[in-house]
């Protein structure tokens, strides 16, 4: 499931993990937690004939620099955005978000200068409340959970993965999703991003939302119960002019409930733009 990030970006000492796919305008993929890329890559293959596609793993997530001390906070994945845009030498790429991906892309947008041609929110984290009982639990005890024995750490993954989809998971992309927290390194990167998540990080945006300028769609699993679609119907009423499109029989994992409609929605949102 997980793609092949075959290039390197050095960014205040640690290495993130990209690559580029395909041909034609880029479009710019963003994931969320405790997800990679590959969330992203099956999508963007079949979108690649038309586009070209940038997937990216945040740092302390998939096969970037997973490190004690490290910021993985949205403040920073928002200011590395803006970086890698820069970098790869994008003039207004489509952005494509999920999750906390969602934040990270308006953040860039919004605080830090990066220009797109259009904007995909898709399930995201952008407005409060956010944050499971779990997250806040995780929170005020990062230390303790970070000690949890190796397989009872794996047990907690896989149940809490699981409850993103609305329907069971298939084994080899369960096992994909749950692979970069298992071991040492990722048990610890587990607890770390979630420690280091804050809803302030939204706060400080969410005023800004009326101000967006650009075209943007918010897609929703129809069932999501990590964020409720009644979020959807909200984050679209602040953006001008932004269109809402829910799929049924879709979790907040829309990627794996709903691959087929959500390919679609996003090929045809990206094809209008042109």
């Amino acid at each position: 499931m997980g793609p092949v990030l075959d290039a390197t970006l050095r960014w205040r000492g640690q290495q993130v993990r990209w690559t580029r796919r395909g041909t034609g305008p880029p479009v710019v993929f963003c994931h969320g937690t405790p997800w990679s890329s590959a969330v992203w890559a099956p999508i963007a293959d079949a979108l690649g004939p038309d586009v070209t596609t940038y997937l990216w793993d945040m740092p302390g997530y998939g096969s970037s620099t997973m490190a004690d001390g490290q910021d993985v906070s949205l403040a920073a994945q928002g200011e590395l955005l803006a970086a890698l845009v820069a970098h790869w030498g994008l003039d207004r790429p489509d952005v494509v978000a999920h999750d906390i991906g969602g934040a990270v892309a308006l953040r860039a947008h919004l605080l830090h200068g990066a220009a797109y041609r259009s904007l995909a929110l898709v399930d995201v984290v952008a407005l409060a409340p956010w944050g499971s009982e779990f997250f806040r639990l995780v929170g005020r005890h990062a230390d303790v959970f970070a000690q949890v024995p190796h397989p009872l750490h794996e047990a907690l993954v896989r149940a809490y993965i699981a409850g993103a989809a609305h329907r069971p998971l298939p084994a080899a992309v369960h096992d994909a999703l749950a692979a970069p927290w298992l071991g040492e390194r990722g048990r610890a990167a587990f607890y770390r991003q979630i420690a280091q998540a804050d809803q302030r990080h939204t706060d400080e945006i969410e005023p800004l939302y009326p101000s967006i300028d650009l075209p943007t769609i918010v897609v929703w699993g129809a069932q999501d119960r990590w964020i409720p679609a009644d979020r959807a119907q909200r984050l679209a009423g602040l953006v001008p002019g932004a269109e809402l499109v829910l799929l049924p029989d879709a979790g907040h994992l829309v990627q794996v409930d709903a691959p087929a409609a959500l390919t679609a929605t996003l090929q045809r949102w990206l094809l209008r733009r042109r």
